[in-house]
């Protein structure tokens, strides 16, 4: 099937409910955090099985958060890994303390956890360990490190790992809503976490260090006065966002299913010696399919990762690379002075990788356009 549209690489899942939400916040009134965010709150932290779910604007606002409540300081260190996008490590940085990159398992792409234990100083203040496409990690020998686990679970809803939601394991969940994320409100994430004074200290630093719940400053039983006990940060959701969020909540397992069912038609038509397929994942373990990171055996084509994408795009197919390591951007190469060989394993995954689309909304003729495409480049440049 040759498409004569072009097929974007995301889109968001959007219909009715979500339309419906959205008009009875704009008719309450009241659009800014309020009681709908706190409806979202509990009706995720029911989801993941977490004791408290605190609705913040990003994940990378959670994650920042998450290091604010284990008091990380200057000089710390943080292990994570170079294969994730700029949030992983940036907010590692906002307390002048060290990112310490390891290498990735090459199956899973998510981090290595031997290599975390080979990293681990008197220094090492936590680990920052990402759920790579919604393929969760391993976190029980990370947890075994004995250093508070934060999980970049910004792929990852809804995931297991052996058999436990993610969003109940690690010290610390923080997961997106970013626009192209399994659950869509544009911009949000949500921070899950099962103890008592981390969740305080996060919800009060979620919104100016205010010690008490700022938003009800405007109801009935609210009150003007306040009291600012730290230097917080604006990082709280807006009941218009939350009111897309329990929309897309209510059709979330619709919606993996959907993507699961897109990743197997790709698995079956993919299984050759061209490509590598995806992980998946171990008994009890599950995947979100985030998203469908296909990698080229590029000793098998005449082309390399970059015409691959060029040629998809010549077939109205649109593709995006996840990710391009951190260690090969110019901010951490010239600070910490790493080559690209620095973490191997990452950057020749990151040579081959192509990630195709994959989102409820496509239909089985969008499915097909894609799979045909891969063919037909196929056709014109596998090595014979």
């Amino acid at each position: 099937m040759t498409r004569t549209t072009f097929l974007p690489f995301a889109l968001p899942d959007y219909g009715e409910a979500e339309q419906a939400a959205v008009r009875d916040v704009l008719a309450s009134g009241w659009i800014t955090t309020g009681p709908k965010t706190k409806e979202f709150e509990a009706a995720f932290a029911r989801a993941v099985g977490a004791k408290h779910a605190i609705a913040v604007n990003s994940c990378t606002a959670a994650l920042h958060l998450a290091l604010e409540a284990i008091g990380l300081k200057a000089g710390d260190e943080v292990i994570t890994t170079p294969y994730t996008f700029a949030a992983s490590a940036e907010v590692i940085r906002y307390f002048g303390a060290t990112p310490v990159f390891v290498d990735i398992d090459r199956r899973t792409f998510n981090i290595d956890p031997e290599r975390a234990r080979a990293a681990m100083t008197a220094k090492t203040k936590a680990i920052i360990a990402v759920h790579m496409a919604g393929l969760a990690c391993d976190l029980d020998p990370l947890r075994a490190l004995n250093v508070p686990v934060i999980e970049d679970a910004a792929h990852a809803f809804p995931s297991t790992s052996k058999g436990r939601t993610i969003g109940a394991i690690g010290d610390f969940s923080c997961f997106s809503f970013y626009a192209t994320k399994t659950i869509a409100t544009g911009e949000g994430g949500m921070l899950c976490t099962d103890d008592d004074a981390r969740a305080e200290r996060c919800r009060i630093m979620s919104l100016h260090g205010i010690s008490r719940d700022a938003w009800k400053r405007y109801t009935a039983e609210g009150s003007w006065a306040y009291d600012v006990i730290a230097p917080g940060f604006k990082y709280n959701l807006t009941d218009i966002a939350s009111a897309l969020g329990l929309a897309q909540l209510e059709r979330a397992e619709t919606m993996t299913t959907r993507r699961a069912e897109i990743a197997q038609r790709y698995d079956d038509a993919f299984r050759s010696e061209l490509f590598e397929l995806p992980a998946r994942g171990d008994e009890g373990t599950s995947h979100a399919w985030h998203l469908y990171m296909l990698r080229l055996n590029l000793e098998r084509w005449s082309i390399d990762r970059a015409a691959f994408i060029a040629q998809l795009k010549e077939r109205n197919i649109g593709t995006s690379v996840h990710f391009i390591p951190l260690h090969t951007q110019p901010y951490y190469r010239d600070l910490y002075g790493f080559t690209p060989d620095a973490f191997p394993i990452a950057y020749g995954e990151y040579l081959r990788e192509v990630s195709l689309p994959i989102y409820s909304k496509m239909t089985d003729d969008d499915v097909t356009s894609v799979i045909d495409a891969v063919h037909d480049v196929a056709r014109t440049f596998a090595r014979q």
